[in-house]
């Protein structure tokens, strides 16, 4: 990471708080969200979001794709929420340009890792839509170690990083639901390359809980593969007129050929349970090793 990015994620937070003193007095006049894409990480979920805010009736929270709130912000509270979304005038605004309601999201892809968040959105926001994106988990955890070592997080090798994630974990997700909602853990956050994969430990229980019709699963692959009936999946669920975009955000579908065969065959063998039962709940197999 150079000092650039480094300095500005240092000023983010300090920006930000300004802006919330600025901009409290307005919190009554927001709306707030009509869907969340809320993962997985590593999946497509910001290619996914510009997709969607290219749509002349979708737009996002203001100057950030994921706000954070329901996993690592939800000690902020539900004004500082709201102040991340456009006002109810300029969704009055948008709606009269184009005749149609204005869908407005945001896109955490921790929401639907986080012990606590899938409950928080349930409880605070009746009637919000979840779109979920899911990457075939083993090139998911590949792509979450390549993006940690990156960010300077991940001193370890993947195969090391692999094995010592069941101790690096161990009790984090317990500590996030007994500390909550101040305590955020690095380790759950960072180091769940394998975790996050087990889908179905999520999936069945949000099926449950919000209803299929407020639930939309999608897999990556078929989102870049073949985007058009991908979207028009997505705009019918957000009951969004239908829009074709000039292009589509690009995610590249090919496989790390510098990953060892051993390590590849250890992921898949981890997640072959896992995956049969999510396809078994979904009716439906993505195109997945």
């Amino acid at each position: 990471m150079n000092k650039n990015s480094q300095f500005r994620r240092k000023m983010r937070p300090a920006v930000w708080a300004a802006l919330s003193t600025v901009l409290r007095p307005t919190t009554r006049w927001r709306v707030l969200p009509d869907y969340l894409i809320i993962g997985a990480q590593r999946s497509g979920t910001t290619s996914l979001q510009q997709l969607l805010c290219a749509h002349p009736n979708i737009t996002s929270a203001r100057l950030m794709k994921g706000v954070h709130y329901f996993d690592t912000a939800y000690h902020k509270g539900s004004d500082w929420y709201r102040l991340q979304f456009p006002t109810t005038a300029y969704a009055r605004l948008l709606e009269g340009r184009t005749g149609a309601p204005l869908r407005v999201g945001e896109a955490s892809p921790y929401y639907i890792f986080h012990p606590l968040a899938l409950d928080r959105i349930h409880n605070d926001l009746p009637g919000v839509k979840l779109i979920a994106i899911l990457r075939d988990p083993v090139e998911r955890a590949i792509s979450h170690h390549k993006h940690e070592v990156r960010r300077e997080n991940e001193p370890l090798e993947l195969q090391a990083a692999l094995e010592a994630e069941a101790s690096r974990l161990e009790g984090e997700a317990e500590r996030i639901v007994r500390n909550q909602p101040g305590y955020n853990s690095k380790a759950h956050q960072t180091f769940s390359y394998v975790a996050r994969g087990h889908y179905i430990k999520e999936v069945r229980p949000m099926l449950e809980s919000f209803g299929h019709d407020r639930v939309l699963i999608l897999s990556s692959e078929q989102l870049f593969s073949d985007p058009g009936p991908a979207c028009s999946r997505i705009f019918e669920f957000l009951e969004a007129p239908p829009w074709v975009p000039d292009g589509f955000p690009h995610m590249n579908p090919t496989a790390d050929t510098s990953v060892p065969e051993s390590v590849r065959k250890y992921l898949a063998d981890a997640y072959a349970e896992s995956n049969a039962e999510l396809f078994a709940l979904l009716g439906e197999r993505f195109p997945w090793q």
